[in-house]
């Protein structure tokens, strides 16, 4: 018998809960949010729907989404079974990118952090009434953006929201947001659907096959929409650049500054999951004696070889490192690329040399 889930391909999925009977076709609202998307309807209808949400999960797993189609749903004058009219006023304003009780922060630039006078402008800007007479929606993404600073500036309006204000925060690492911050707001965690389910979703997107489509999930951590973007922008690109670029210093053909200067222009925590992802199968190779990478197998010999002379205790080292320097980035530390792929890239030339 197939899932509930997977009837959503076939036919329309119906979510009745509460007054709000959802026919599950929006491209926003997708089908493992049925359980997060029933329990906030069912508050919304009961009127208490808190004031501040936190959306927490991994990575692409489409929380930016589900906090957008909440938005559409809140704002909107006549919602329908469909979700959002998508023809009052309102949502003429929400459609053209101009409604004036919907506010995005995020930080100003990759990396940079959400700064203090962003959220000030927000306070000033939630002290006006709705100016479509409804609900007021605030998403902010990543929230562990939020410095000490401008962290401290969110408490007043988490502590004073006004009426009928909503506060989304999108959170991929909970744990680096302050503990006042996620005290005040109700916690809606999200995980990585079913295999099953991300991959023929992915499927349907995409209109691969299957094989395909669970490679794609495999180098994302199960997350369908990191998969799906990683198939449509230029990261699959970088992946081939950066495998080949590791199979060549291995073997004498490349240098470590050379590939340093290549890979700096690339999306590095990128680049730091994906060796960390061929370490894991490299681990896994020797652990369990199994040729074939789990994640990686279209580099099967180079994690072959690889597998067979490198000692668990460099790879252990070298993941350590992968893992610091995550955290550094994450924390906004501006390290040096360039000497950070330098040392990582040495380390990795250094596995396959017999002590």
């Amino acid at each position: 018998m197939r899932s509930q889930h997977s009837v959503r391909y076939r036919c329309r999925l119906k979510a009745r809960c509460c007054g709000w009977e959802f026919v599950w076709m929006s491209d926003l609202l997708h089908p493992w949010f049925m359980p997060q998307w029933q329990r906030l309807c069912a508050q919304h209808q009961s009127d208490r729907l808190p004031h501040a949400l936190l959306l927490s999960g991994p990575n692409g797993v489409g929380k930016r989404d589900f906090a957008q189609a909440l938005a559409n749903q809140l704002l909107c004058h006549q919602p329908t079974a469909q979700g959002p009219c998508n023809h009052c006023h309102s949502c003429d304003l929400r459609i053209a990118g101009h409604h004036p009780d919907l506010v995005r922060v995020a930080p100003e630039a990759e990396g940079k952090p959400i700064k203090v006078d962003q959220v000030r402008l927000l306070i000033d800007h939630l002290h006006s009434t709705a100016q479509q007479g409804g609900y007021r929606v605030v998403i902010m993404e990543p929230a562990e953006a939020l410095n000490t600073s401008s962290a401290n500036a969110l408490l007043k309006i988490l502590e004073e929201p006004g009426e009928k204000t909503l506060l989304i925060l999108v959170c991929h690492q909970p744990g680096q947001l302050m503990p006042t911050i996620r005290s005040r707001c109700q916690r809606i965690d999200f995980t990585t659907p079913s295999a099953e389910l991300a991959s023929e979703w992915l499927t349907s997107k995409l209109g691969l096959d299957a094989d395909r489509s669970a490679q794609l999930l495999r180098l994302s951590h199960g997350a369908p929409l990191k998969a799906f973007h990683l198939y449509q922008g230029d990261l699959l690109e970088q992946r081939k650049k950066l495998m080949t670029g590791l199979a060549d210093l291995l073997r004498g053909r490349a240098s470590v500054t050379d590939l340093a200067l290549q890979f700096n222009k690339f999306d590095l925590l990128q680049c730091l999951d994906w060796l960390n992802s061929v370490l894991s199968d490299i681990v896994r190779m020797q652990m369990t004696g199994q040729s074939s990478p789990r994640v990686n197998p279209d580099m099967s010999s180079m994690l072959q070889a690889v597998a067979k002379q490198a000692h668990s205790a460099k790879i252990f080292a070298l993941a350590d490192r992968i893992q610091e320097e995550r955290v550094s980035l994450m924390l906004r530390q501006n390290p040096n690329r360039q000497l950070l792929l330098e040392r990582l890239l040495l380390q990795w030339s250094d596995l396959a040399r017999k002590t």
